[in-house]
């Protein structure tokens, strides 16, 4: 294997400062050529001591840079020379678990010392962290080495609990729980490592700097300098207006939005949604989820949401929630869910024989959720991919309604087995530091043989299809794909131009495939106080034409403390 290292010391041109430029280039069969830029010249002496100290791990031994000077430039050839193996070597007292596991270093091909540091890896991570090994009675013969291996494990070190420093509302037990290292099990520098990355992707604070580990006692105590983040998020309108249908009173109109995470320090958060435009129609949600519950590894969610549609019907749902975390990366819940719908009034429904759009119904539902996340960060991603997906089934029940005839449910089947499914995948994609990109597809499907308008999902609006009202689709099943091109000027500050192309199925409209789609542009801007973003939208639909006339301006402000 032949590396060259060329290093270029120069005059930007542009820039008028001077350049080191580091570029390898392997050939090994597959070739692969590399060069980057650098504006200081350490970084540069960094990286080629990087690539040296790699190849002479894979048994390069003789290894060595050959310099040359020509004009202005620096160049360093690389000069592999030998490649050694192990041919007789005494293991002496390394434990025979560590052989077992990776062999003796004569059956090994990843080079001499590339098996010592396989040896202190496993011990590291097998309550060990002062382990050492020698090589003593070196012999080579041409490219053979032989030896003998002087091993020491040093002090036997179990975990201590875990300690927090920083100004943060963060309790010790929680992170405890959240990280995975359980006092008195065998130090792990590998458990570390994924400990600090499954703190690092929490919401809630951020782990400032490399977690520090204090000996003593034979016992590691993790500490873990933790800084909040303001992530607590209040956001209303409130209006009063005189009703017009009661002479004297008062309507109260507006938009409030509390959510508050993180609560005494214990991943206990709390959530509140409720709104109300217009006389007759209003929502509200309510949730509260627990960590940790009883010190298990279960997190519990319940949650409670209403909906009352004009003077139609109205909709409540309860939902109990068990999650679970599988992995660094995956999430895994459980749930049960209760959703009742009731008209509100069958004064304006046309007594035919035949049912209305909206019915009465008692839906008892079971059913699966997953989380995968792999995004670079849980607050202002700028790379990676989230799947989440839903799955329930359960039994539903049809109610009659006394303010409708009986004859209308003559030939239904008033208790039958429902199913529901939803989807959504996001990718975030890193072009440059100023640019980039997000992806979106999101979908859903309810299956059952009678189905009705207050069952059905709702989209639309600034989460979902913009340029139009929000939850304005009443959707059996739908699908749609939100593009956006993203152009920062901060951290999580950026201008966007966007389209979102959606399907959507309503067997209750004149043409039961609609496929509406929006385009325009806006801005996220993160202030000291909270998140502003303001979106411009033009969307057209079956219902709705494609005009500045019907365009939508979606803007909110999110006060985080």
């Amino acid at each position: 294997m032949t590396v060259f290292l060329f290093l270029f010391f120069g005059q930007a041109v542009c820039l008028g400062q001077q350049v080191f430029r580091v570029g390898w280039e392997a050939s090994d069969g597959v070739s692969k050529q590399e060069i980057r830029d650098f504006a200081e010249r350490q970084p540069a002496l960094l990286l080629s001591d990087s690539v040296a100290r790699h190849f002479r791990s894979q048994g390069f031994l003789e290894g060595y840079f050959r310099e040359e000077i020509n004009d202005d430039t620096l160049a360093f050839t690389w000069e592999a020379g030998r490649l050694f193996h192990w041919e007789k070597i005494d293991t002496g007292i390394v434990p025979a678990t560590i052989l077992d596991q990776i062999g003796s270093p004569e059956k090994s091909y990843t080079g001499p010392y590339r098996w010592i540091e396989q040896v202190l890896e496993l011990a590291e991570n097998s309550g060990y962290p002062f382990a050492e090994m020698k090589l003593d009675s070196l012999e080579v013969s041409d490219h053979m080495l032989s030896g003998r291996m002087v091993y020491s494990s040093g002090p036997y070190i179990t975990w201590d609990s875990l300690e927090v420093s920083g100004e943060s509302k963060s309790k010790a037990s929680y992170l405890q729980q959240l990280s995975g290292l359980c006092p008195g099990e065998p130090f792990s520098q590998q458990h570390l490592a994924k400990a600090t990355k499954t703190l690092r992707k929490s919401p809630y604070f951020m782990v400032v700097g490399a977690p520090e580990l204090a000996f003593q006692t034979q016992q590691a105590r993790p500490i873990f300098t933790i800084q909040d983040r303001r992530v607590n998020v209040f956001d209303g309108v409130i209006g009063i207006l005189p009703n017009e249908n009661e002479t004297g009173k008062v309507l109260i109109t507006g938009e409030v939005d509390l959510q508050l995470y993180h609560l005494a320090g214990k991943g206990r958060d709390f959530s509140l949604q409720w709104q109300r435009l217009n006389v007759q129609s209003q929502s509200l949600e309510i949730s509260a989820k627990e960590a940790f519950v009883f010190r298990s590894p279960l997190d519990l969610e319940v949650g409670f949401s209403l909906l009352k549609q004009d003077s139609t019907f109205v909709n409540r749902t309860f939902e109990l929630d068990f999650g679970y975390q599988v992995s660094d990366d995956a999430y895994l819940n459980f749930f049960t869910k209760r959703q009742a719908g009731d008209l509100i009034s069958t004064e304006d429904i046309d007594h035919a024989q035949t049912l209305p759009a909206a019915i009465d119904f008692r839906w008892n539902q079971y059913g699966i959720g997953i989380d995968w996340d792999r995004l670079d960060s849980p607050v202002s991603t700028r790379r990676g991919a989230r799947i989440q997906g839903q799955f329930s089934l359960g039994n539903k029940k049809i109610i009659e309604n006394t303010g409708l005839p009986e004859e209308v449910y003559a030939n239904l089947d008033e208790s039958s087995p429902q199913y529901q499914g939803w989807f959504s995948g996001e990718q975030h994609i890193y072009i440059k530091p100023a640019w980039g990109m997000w992806v979106r597809g999101v979908g859903g499907l309810l299956e059952n043989e009678n189905l009705f308008l207050n069952e059905f999902f709702r989209v639309g609006g600034l989460k979902s299809i913009r340029g139009f009202n929000e939850k304005n689709f009443y959707a059996k099943s739908f699908g749609y794909v939100n593009m956006e091109q993203r152009l920062f000027f901060d951290q999580n500050s950026f201008l966007v131009v966007f389209a979102d192309l959606g399907i959507i199925e309503n067997p209750y409209e004149s043409q039961k495939i609609d496929c509406p789609f929006s385009f325009g542009t806006g801005i996220n801007l993160d202030t000291d106080g909270g998140l502003f973003s303001f979106v411009f939208a033009l969307g057209k639909s079956t219902t709705q034409p494609i005009s500045f006339s019907y365009s939508r301006i979606h803007f909110g402000y999110l006060a985080r403390f």
